[in-house]
């Protein structure tokens, strides 16, 4: 029994040492964020330039990335003036920053609503193969399932799938939705808060700076309240509880105070509207990446199984056929492709280009001898031209002139020949027959290497044509890969790309403008406040998405100056919107970029 008696177990020593281990850890990341803590301390002592330049330096390494938002509304003249101060310019980078972050939430939000928007309005079977077949293996599977357990329970399986569909994508278009609203509600009041104080930002910054952050940081307060009523609907509308999104909690901006204007309070406000910022980017992210539209992998895994599959069958039956089994088959196919390719390649590419070459800087005197020439054909017709001479003297007893055609003589050839046939034995032994018969034979002679020549000069006229005609396989070939090549490299990167779809796209954007500019004056006509706030906010949107789209083409074609003037104008708040429908008319018929693609 002593022996059999228990040995003392690890598990409290290993129990120990993580409890330790875990202690050690905690020391170390508090004594990390009181290290932390003391430095951002330090930092907000900081001077108010010095804050700004140190805000703008961290951000500018990622905004140099990105590219180019629409422009601050501002004036102008003080953006384009070699004069502004650079304290001024400094201000002016971290409202942009700021500006940027609600568009590209903002674009976030709209392409996966725009996606579920597109399957809201497909039938009811594309909204059910959407949710059996287009949503990954795992979605397969459930839907396979609840169809599967539907049918078992006698109950309409296919109606109450389809009704699954439709919540399933009601739910994310309500969800985005009501997200996109609050951005661009918010967008609009930081814009519109901005233009308000242009001209103070630009006359004195550092007086007018402090007060716009505090307007900021109330909107801030407005955009969480806002947000909160979003975050209730997921709570309660939804299939994701409170375990999964967390209110956004924003904070609180110290208020600006008349002749307070403290440097360090300024750049505590900064910094603390950065982290506003980044609460907001988090938390928008969140929401999009739940309810965002599913991968490309998820939407093509049934194409993606179906090839691997194939690949699988095709791996198979090529390790069949190799010689890691002893089958040499793959080194023959290998090997005749191999000549196939050597062969083509001389017979429709080298041969026929060596060839061409040859015909046009080749002399005719360098080219190779013809199957006959006019020499030997000259010969045999003054051999022709002999007989049919002495022919006809001797038979008419008289001289003939020099100069006498071979047609007037060979009639009296053919004269005595018909009289010679008449005693065809008789004259063949005693006669002329024979000779005619020999001359007639000369004359056929002349005539088959006078067509021969012809048909030599023709051929030897035609042999680029020929040349040609046996390289159009691998001109065709070529031409084809030159195409697949062209189109993958000038492919239409959305509507900042080169072809036709691109070009469209960017008109689309003039639509969208046209009809926020018309849904704001509808709702400012009609008093609804928030509305008309959203409304400007998604034109504001759709603004710098069209700013990014057309740059590039505009700077080519030298339009961009006053294509980016009535960018801005279309961005100004006080303008009517008959004046701004006016400016979108005449963007889609004056500029090259925003033209109809020629090719119709």
């Amino acid at each position: 029994m002593a022996a059999s008696s228990p040995t003392p177990s690890p598990e409290p020593q290993s129990s120990g040492s993580k409890a330790l281990s875990s202690l050690y850890s905690n020391n170390l990341f508090t004594r990390l964020s009181a290290l932390i803590s003391y430095f951002n301390l330090s930092l907000n002592s900081s001077t108010f330039l010095s804050r700004i330049s140190s805000v703008w330096r961290g951000s500018g390494r990622r905004r140099r990335k990105k590219k180019p938002s629409i422009p601050l509304p501002v004036p102008s003249k003080s953006i384009d003036s070699s004069m502004i101060t650079k304290e001024t310019s400094r201000v002016f980078a971290v409202l942009e920053d700021i500006l940027e972050h609600l568009f590209v939430n903002l674009h976030n939000v709209q392409k996966n609503l725009l996606f579920w928007q597109s399957k809201a309005e497909g039938s009811d079977s594309q909204r059910l193969y959407f949710f059996i077949l287009e949503r990954g293996p795992g979605a397969f599977l459930s839907g396979t399932l609840q169809l599967f357990h539907t049918f078992m329970s006698e109950s309409s399986s296919m109606q109450q799938l389809s009704h699954s569909a439709s919540a399933y994508i009601v739910e994310r278009i309500t969800i985005l939705d009501g997200l996109r609203y609050r951005l661009a509600t918010f967008l609009a009041q930081v814009y519109l808060e901005i233009n308000r104080c242009g001209d103070d930002l630009v006359a004195d910054p550092q007086k007018t700076l402090p007060l716009l952050l505090a307007t900021i940081g109330a909107l801030f307060a407005t955009l969480e309240a806002s947000i909160s009523d979003l975050h209730s609907s997921l709570q309660l509308g939804s299939s994701v509880g409170e375990q999964y999104f967390k209110p956004v909690l924003f904070k609180k901006l110290p208020e600006a105070k008349e002749g307070q204007g403290a440097d360090g309070e300024v750049g505590e406000a900064i910094n603390l509207v950065y982290q506003n910022l980044q609460e907001l980017d988090s938390y928008s992210s969140l929401v999009v990446n739940w309810y965002r539209k599913p991968r490309k992998m998820a939407r093509y895994w049934v194409r993606y199984a179906c090839g691997t599959v194939g690949l699988s069958v095709c791996s198979m039956w090529l390790l069949r056929h190799s010689s890691l089994v002893g089958s040499p088959d793959i080194d023959n196919w290998i090997r005749e492709a191999k000549d196939s390719t050597i062969s083509f390649w001389n017979d429709h590419v080298e041969q026929p280009l060596l060839s061409i070459r040859d015909e046009l800087f080749d002399t005719f005197r360098k080219r190779h001898k013809g199957v006959i020439d006019v020499e030997e054909v000259q010969l045999t017709a003054d051999s022709l031209h002999r007989m049919l001479l002495a022919f006809a003297e001797q038979t008419k007893g008289q001289k003939f002139p020099e100069d006498v055609s071979d047609q007037a003589m060979l009639e009296v050839v053919m004269a005595r020949y018909e009289k010679e046939l008449m005693h065809p034995i008789q004259n063949l032994l005693g006669g002329e027959l024979v000779r005619a018969l020999l001359i007639q034979v000369q004359k056929l002679k002349l005539d088959i290497e006078t067509a021969m020549l012809e048909l030599d000069q023709i051929l030897k006229a035609n042999e680029i044509n020929f040349a040609i005609l046996a390289a159009l396989p691998a001109f065709f070939l070529s031409l084809l890969l030159l195409m697949l090549v062209r189109s993958w490299i000038k492919q239409d990167r959305g509507a900042e790309g080169r072809g036709k779809i691109a070009r469209i796209q960017r008109r689309l954007l003039i639509v969208e403008v046209e009809k926020k500019i018309m849904q704001h004056q509808l709702c400012v006509d009609q008093g609804q406040e928030q509305d008309a706030q959203c409304m400007f906010g998604l034109m504001l949107y759709c603004l710098d998405r069209l700013y990014h789209a057309v740059e590039r083409h505009a700077q080519a074609t030298g339009e961009w100056l006053c294509l980016r003037q009535d960018i801005i104008e279309l961005g100004k708040p006080g303008l009517p919107a008959a004046y701004k429908l006016t400016i979108t008319s005449r963007m889609d018929r004056v500029y090259d970029c925003l033209l109809p693609s020629p090719k119709r």
